[in-house]
């Protein structure tokens, strides 16, 4: 089996790549690991993906990363698993609510790879983590509006907000290939004293969950 993990940073899953190279750290045999670092955001994950699968396809493909909470229950350093992703700020804002592309019938709400306005992970390796499932949302700007965190609740009830994970699931959605994205709490959204973060603890917690999921393959 061929498992591509996709990170936008090195910084993300840095531990896992000092126990990838560390030859005293056991991979499963049936494993054949490469990694791709996509860049930040949505534009440079999709061509990154894709550039990579001319190159070789896998048989999964895992995206290990930070993001935002927009709940209070889910504190700075917890895991989670995207089961759903859509990208939130594809929208636009009309008599104080937010509509998106299919809200304004731009877009027809089941059209593949959308499944009424979400990209929805099917993915068997999805029932292999035991980490919760929960919505994501990504986003070209980083959330810092009181406003635009309404609006995103009201309309989305997201647990994530990220950068890239949308363009993850429409990826594989399209090619068909099966995948997970694995998002690590490292603040809360609009938040933006960042000695409120904790970027360390969320990076060991992600990498921890996604050696623990290899091993599970």
């Amino acid at each position: 089996m061929n498992c591509l993990i996709v990170a936008a940073t090195p910084i993300e899953i840095t531990p896992f790549l000092e126990y990838f190279r560390n030859p005293e750290k056991k991979i499963p045999e049936k494993l054949s690991i490469d990694i791709l670092i996509s860049g930040i955001g949505l534009t440079a994950t999709v061509y990154s993906l894709m550039k990579q699968l001319l190159i070789k396809r896998p048989d999964v493909i895992i995206q290990a990363g930070v993001g935002g909470s927009f709940q209070a229950a889910l504190t700075p350093g917890t895991v989670l698993a995207i089961k759903q992703d859509t990208i939130a700020d594809q929208s636009v804002i009309e008599l104080q609510k937010l509509k998106t592309l299919f809200d304004l019938n731009l877009v027809p709400f089941d059209q593949f790879p959308y499944s009424k306005g979400w990209l929805v992970n099917n993915s068997a390796i999805l029932k292999k983590t035991r980490l919760k499932k929960v919505n994501g949302v990504s986003v070209n700007e980083i959330t810092t509006s009181k406003q635009k965190v309404k609006f995103y609740k009201e309309t989305f009830n997201p647990a994530v907000e990220s950068m890239e994970g949308a363009a993850l699931h429409y990826v594989c959605l399209m090619e068909q290939i099966p995948f997970l994205q694995l998002r690590s709490i490292s603040n809360y959204i609009a938040e933006r004293n960042k000695k409120n973060w904790n970027l360390k603890d969320s990076i060991i917690n992600l990498n921890k969950e996604l050696i623990e999921l290899l091993q599970k393959l």
